[in-house]
């Protein structure tokens, strides 16, 4: 991805700027002209973003449907839930535009602090804009990496209902080679209530025994368990590449405020 980026990248430097000196010259001006840090920090983030946002999208509809069909029979049981899901996915959307335009301006700045472009176009003079605009996406950036290392912890919560949920079952199959009268005891139980998604009046609110196996095995809940895995790990990787662009735009800045014109950037 990266090749073609750069590869189409050098073609338009070709078209732009051919100069005497050849096209081999303006193609290794254009490619070292290519904030790569930045560039890979905003495959990552859009990689990650999309992951995110595509399946949790998916694993809260998922999760709703779950839910009615096996822990909630009355819908005022879980018509709070139903609409916090709703109001979820319209946050999703709107994560999904936010970062995709952040990720771009950030590319976008990388371009404009890599010495290599300036260079291109003459001699490279640092201005106080051109400092404080930097200053500026450091402290955005680093903002940004910290509430979403909030989301990132949040995105954990589903993940682990999901994974006490698989394990319990798998201990109710094993449980049920050596007992069989564990479905009448129903003493292993997986309460939705306790974590927050149905009130404590819902019923039946909670399934045991062999019930719960069933639904272990059920495609909802495998589907779900995946999409909610992915959405956490779409989580984590746009969490690297915030902490990539942090230290992106931090040594540009340090390049523009102390090393002067012939710094090399990021």
């Amino acid at each position: 991805m990266c090749c073609l980026l750069v590869c189409a990248l050098c073609a338009a430097c070709v078209l732009m700027y051919y100069a005497p000196a050849g096209c081999y010259d303006c193609c290794i001006r254009c490619a070292g002209a290519i904030p790569y840090p930045s560039l890979v920090a905003t495959l990552l983030l859009f990689a990650g973003m999309a992951l995110f946002c595509g399946c949790g999208h998916e694993a809260l509809g998922q999760t709703q449907v779950l839910v009615e069909t096996h822990f909630a029979r009355n819908f005022q049981d879980y018509s709070l839930m139903a609409s916090c899901i709703k109001y979820f996915q319209f946050v999703i959307y709107g994560l999904a535009s936010f970062f995709f335009l952040y990720g771009l301006l950030l590319l976008a700045e990388g371009f404009y602090t890599t010495s290599a472009i300036k260079q291109s176009f003459g001699e490279f003079r640092s201005t106080r804009c051109g400092r404080c605009l930097s200053l500026t996406f450091i402290i955005a950036t680093y903002v940004l990496a910290v509430i979403w290392l909030c989301v990132f912890a949040f995105s954990a919560i589903p993940v682990f209902f999901f994974f006490n949920m698989a394990q319990t079952c798998h201990n109710i199959n094993l449980l049920a080679e050596t007992s069989p009268s564990i479905n009448q005891h129903g003493w292993i139980c997986m309460d939705a209530r306790q974590y927050g998604l149905l009130p404590w009046n819902a019923m039946p609110g909670k399934a045991c025994g062999m019930t719960l196996a069933a639904i272990c095995k059920t495609s909802d809940f495998y589907v779900t368990y995946d999409l909610y895995i992915a959405a956490f790990v779409g989580a984590g990787v746009a969490l690297l590449a915030l902490f990539l662009y942090v230290v992106a735009t931090t040594y540009n800045y340090a390049v523009l405020r102390f090393l002067g014109r012939k710094g090399l950037h990021c």
